[in-house]
């Protein structure tokens, strides 16, 4: 890391939840924690480039996870700082050099599915085919060591529900686990986090990603440019999901929840241990 300038980063987190009360099916006035919800506009260079809706949790990384999923910058030394402002809702993106024809590379916008109102800058399927994947495996006692890891995680999903969560993981180590009111959201954290990290420590080779959320188009193409090759959720996947994935060569695997699991594109990265599944009961006919 030595070659590359990091940028400046305020810690600027705000709470994850708020307090409120609700009236339950017998009457009763009940106290109970929700999520919170709040605008960021991010501004690049003094331009207006976006709002995001978020829990606010890691704010800095979720902007610099943004714009490297977005192609809007190729590297982290392109940054030069980012200041989030809670109290007036902004994050402050300023750049070494600017951003070329920024203006070009935003017209066109794709509000893509799912919580949160996820969007893409550009076409969709720009670079796709440029990709290419590490060899990388998953045993299926890995696979369940993943689920597992996530079951026991505290979470703001456990104490407040209507989040989405994401984790990146070496084999079953879990490196880092982000919650935020969109998948879209937690992923580009994940981003940011990678790209402040030792790069060779960030080869996707061991790296698994995984999301509560649907593997839509969008998750497998930004968890492809993150270099990581296999993505687990507990949901399931779309169809431009699995076309985009089977054409990266990336290996999904979804309704991954105890020890059941689907496997949609990618087989020959998930080596099958099925003894661990233990015995699949027969009926009678």
């Amino acid at each position: 890391m030595s070659t590359i300038t990091l940028p400046h980063l305020t810690q600027a987190q705000a709470p994850l939840t708020r307090e409120i009360t609700a009236v339950n099916e017998h009457g009763e006035v009940t106290p109970l924690a929700i999520p919170s919800e709040r605008a960021l506009t991010v501004y690049v260079d003094k331009r207006e480039l976006v709002t995001l809706m978020t829990l606010g949790g890691h704010p800095e990384l979720l902007v610099l996870g943004f714009l490297r999923n977005q192609r809007l910058v190729r590297s982290v030394d392109e940054i030069e700082s980012i200041t989030v402002d809670w109290e007036v809702g902004a994050a402050a993106v300023k750049t070494r050099q600017g951003i070329t024809d920024i203006e070009e590379r935003t017209s066109k916008r794709v509000v893509t599915t799912g919580c949160g109102q996820g969007s893409v800058f550009g076409d969709l399927m720009d670079e796709v085919d440029q990709i290419v994947l590490p060899e990388a495996t998953l045993t299926q006692g890995q696979l369940y060591g993943i689920v597992n890891a996530i079951r026991l995680q505290e979470s703001t999903y456990k104490s407040a529900g209507s989040v989405h969560g994401c984790a990146l993981f070496r084999g079953e180590e879990m490196l880092i686990f982000v919650e935020d009111v969109g998948r879209h959201n937690a992923i580009d954290t994940i981003a940011g986090w990678m790209w402040l990290q030792d790069p060779a420590a960030m080869a996707g080779a061991d790296k698994v990603f995984y999301t509560t959320g649907r593997l839509t188009s969008e998750m497998v193409i930004k968890s492809a440019q993150m270099g990581v090759p296999i993505v687990v959720s507990r949901s399931g996947i779309t169809q431009m999901g699995h076309m985009v994935a089977e054409r990266v060569g990336l290996c999904t695997i979804g309704r991954a929840t105890n020890k059941h699991f689907l496997c949609y594109t990618g087989a020959q990265r998930l080596k099958l241990q099925p003894e661990l599944a233990g015995a699949k009961l027969r009926v009678a006919a």
